[in-house]
């Protein structure tokens, strides 16, 4: 079956495996005080500008972020983030679970707006009965967002002038970090996301490895005994090996931005593909995730052959789909769906 239905439903990117496989034998200390975890921060540190950064690889996005924010609110806090937030719809709760509550905002194609932050922190400031409220202790952005758009450098930094001016810390998902990053449409760079942000983490899951994030604390302000809380969160990885080996290798030789680079330019063949036969965007993504509206029956022929992703019901007779290519998509794979198509 042909599919787009992730940009994580390969392995791992071969030079990953490779570097895997060979140091396998290898006797190493465990929960990231090996050799290979120091050099992929080092490289990472130098990647971000930051070379005091504080670098933790965990395993996965959700627990990422779980452990990020609880650990960064105070029990009385909660974290704003746009309803579409990948924290607000598909973890499950994952924040709630842990006491703490999502703050949600209206989002402008699924963005955050400095001004409706601005407008959230003003009101709940003037409030009369806030000890009686969840106060608002973080703000989330996702980088792309679930609907594959970007931050410009403009709109994160007038965000981060109200998370500063709030006094309330800043915090970007970078699941498909690398994605952003490389496509035509960004002016941000790494160096530009460490000096805005509190807290940020580097996909590894979706961008080449078998599995990992590695959150960077800019500042050298990890909340403290961080190592101790992501352990207590069932987070901490015993062979810590597996992650610092993945991301030593994808920060190596540019391979991180080598693969991102790939998947934005088999996306852009993807829309060409899409354009081309008639398909309606729900909405226009610079990334490697793209977003049709489908008819219910057409939609239903397509599954027959090719894997792709539910967003949400558009009317009673169309869907948005969604479609992503990964480092692991190919020519061919395009050229397969434009027979089905």
């Amino acid at each position: 079956m042909l599919s787009f239905a992730s940009d994580y439903i390969a392995g791992a990117h071969p030079d990953v495996i490779r570097r895997l496989t060979e140091t396998n034998l290898e006797n190493l200390s465990g929960y990231g005080t090996d050799p290979y975890c120091e050099s992929a921060r080092q490289k990472i540190r130098e990647a971000c500008g930051c070379p005091d950064a504080e670098v933790y690889f965990l395993v996965g996005g959700t627990q990422t972020n779980q452990v990020v924010i609880s650990t960064m609110l105070a029990p009385y806090e909660g974290v704003i983030a746009a309803k579409t937030g990948h924290v607000s719809t598909h973890e499950a709760g994952a924040i709630e679970y842990t006491g703490h509550k999502v703050l949600e905002l209206d989002g402008v194609n699924g963005k955050l707006t400095a001004e409706a932050v601005a407008e959230y922190m003003k009101i709940f400031t003037a409030d009369g009965n806030q000890e009686h409220m969840v106060y608002p202790g973080m703000v989330y952005l996702s980088f792309p967002t679930e609907y594959g758009t970007l931050y410009s450098k403009a709109e994160l930094t007038a965000i981060a002038k109200v998370c500063r001016q709030y006094e309330i810390p800043l915090y970007l998902d970078g699941a498909r970090l690398g994605y952003g990053l490389m496509s035509a449409q960004n002016d941000l760079t790494l160096q530009d996301i460490a000096g805005l942000c509190d807290a940020f983490y580097i996909g590894g899951t979706k961008v080449g490895a078998l599995c990992g994030e590695a959150v960077v604390f800019p500042g050298n302000a990890a909340p403290k005994h961080f190592m101790t809380q992501i352990k207590q969160h069932g987070a901490l990885l015993a062979k810590g090996r597996l992650l610092g080996i993945q991301f030593d290798t994808l920060f190596s030789n540019d391979l991180y931005w080598k693969i991102s680079e790939h998947a934005i330019r088999m996306a852009e063949k993807l829309k060409e593909l899409f354009r081309e036969k008639g398909y309606a965007f729900f909405m226009e993504s610079p990334t490697n995730q793209q977003f049709l509206i489908l008819e219910n029956a057409k939609m239903q022929e397509l599954a027959e052959h090719v894997e792709f992703s539910f967003w949400e019901t558009y009317d009673d007779t169309h869907t948005v789909v969604r479609f992503a290519t990964s480092w692991s998509t190919t020519e061919e794979d395009i050229r397969l769906l434009g027979s089905f198509l």
